[in-house]
């Protein structure tokens, strides 16, 4: 069983009110995986974990496209309650490197455009632009592809 897979089964029976249940899968994955991947999320069923998503912290105010791809040690991270309207979107291939930290300002939303490059280490606290790569902290655009 993936990270990903007994993630997407947490948000699964979280749905369908089984919290509980929702619960101990995650802490399941958490202990196999060493990941906190909040089952409040709302992913697409073909996110890739690298390295099973070692040490991968993902709040419950996340969105994430489609074909996208998170390495170990990312933190995405919203600085507002769970179930606040503030979120993390995270659009359709998008590749976040190791060690990245992608957080909100304080009860705000974040957008990271499609097909989007965040650089292992980057401190990301802005939106990113669809087709750019951003690396360093704080994060800054170094690169712009037209898509």
């Amino acid at each position: 069983m993936t990270p990903e897979r007994l993630w997407m089964w947490a948000i699964a029976l979280r749905r369908r009110d089984h919290r509980w249940l929702a619960k101990r899968v995650k802490q399941l994955n958490s202990f196999l995986y060493h990941n906190s991947l909040a089952a409040g999320g709302d992913i697409s069923p073909d996110v890739y974990l690298g390295h099973h998503g070692l040490g991968t912290v993902v709040h419950d105010n996340v969105t994430i496209g489609r074909r996208v791809r998170i390495w170990q040690n990312v933190t995405l991270s919203v600085r507002a309650p769970a179930g606040s309207p503030h979120r993390i979107i995270i659009e359709d291939d998008v590749m976040i490197g190791a060690n990245a930290v992608v957080i909100t300002p304080f009860e705000q939303s974040l957008r990271i455009g499609r097909g989007a490059s965040v650089g292992a280490g980057a401190v990301v606290t802005h939106d990113v632009p669809a087709g750019a790569t951003v690396v360093g902290s704080p994060a800054r655009v170094v690169r712009q592809k037209a898509l």
